[in-house]
């Protein structure tokens, strides 16, 4: 079922690579990276203005701390990251591109950072890591792994912070990004090159609804705003041809959605303590 829903675009500084958006709600603003700009921004809802503060790699995903500041995901070609129930920092790799839209398959991996800053593979040979999240009971892990255009789900240990057998799904049309979960249990998935969201059902993966976009490259999606009642969209306008980019003046911006759906508020990382740069190109700061 397709859906006519009222889209605003709301950040309108174009991102080469807009990915991982976090609702920051002690800030009342909106926390993003720009992966291939190099970039880690917030966007005011109080005011419109963006700040961003420049990183020395490409930064594929950042998450908040609870003392204040960010985490993020720096280098080694990570992706997108979340974190966990019990605020642990789960981020992906994928492998570098060879020429433009080629990359070789399985050289990505997922790890784990935990409260006490120790780093762990959870998964290998995975194509791209992309999109995670867990289910309201924190039994069911959700990763995206987007080359393989499929949907994992896996058993979760919510108190070791471990993942165990996987079942998956696949997406036919639109290749799996970023997603979110509602609180009613569905999955929200962002499809890059097809210009939606769709919300899923994850017991089946039977799509119940398509949020078309105004722009091709769709990259990630989380809940924000008041009461966490609006969806906000990444996009990217890196991978569009010159001729393509003329046609599409939306690539890259950060989209508005009222979907009418109740979410669930993202969970804090926690840290222990304040560190210098981490294994694995984790990183810890203060502020943007």
């Amino acid at each position: 079922m397709c859906s006519s829903i009222r889209i605003e675009p709301v950040v309108k500084e174009k991102n080469r690579m807009g990915e991982c958006p976090v609702w920051e709600e002690r800030e009342d603003a909106l926390v993003y990276v720009d992966i291939n700009s190099q970039k880690v921004c917030r966007w005011s809802a109080a005011t419109g203005q963006v700040q961003s503060v420049a990183v020395d790699a490409r930064v594929g995903s950042v998450a908040l701390r609870q003392c204040g500041g960010y985490a993020i995901a720096l280098g080694t070609r990570f992706n997108d990251g979340k974190v966990d129930p019990k605020g642990r920092f789960f981020a992906g790799t994928m492998a570098e591109e060879t020429a433009p839209g080629v990359r070789a398959r399985r050289q990505g991996a997922l790890y784990t950072l935990f409260p006490d800053l120790s780093v762990i593979k959870q998964l290998d040979q995975v194509d791209i890591s992309n999109g995670l999240d867990w289910s309201l009971d924190h039994r069911t892990f959700f990763h995206i792994d987007s080359l393989a255009y499929a949907v994992h789900a896996f058993s979760y240990d919510v108190h070791t912070g471990k993942i165990g057998s996987c079942t998956a799904w696949r997406r036919r049309r639109g290749c799996p990004t970023g997603c979110a979960l509602t609180a009613e249990g569905k999955l929200w998935v962002a499809c890059i090159d097809a210009g939606r969201v769709i919300r899923v059902d994850p017991e089946t993966g039977k799509r119940i609804q398509t949020v078309r976009l105004p722009t091709p490259r769709i990259t990630s999606c989380c809940f924000g705003g008041k009461d966490y009642a609006e969806m906000y969209v990444t996009s990217a306008y890196d991978g569009l041809d010159e001729a393509t980019l003329a046609k599409e003046p939306h690539a890259g911006k950060i989209f508005k959605e009222e979907l009418g759906v109740t979410p669930i508020s993202y969970y804090n990382f926690v840290s222990f303590r304040n560190s210098s740069p981490l294994n694995l190109s984790f990183q810890l700061c203060q502020d943007i």
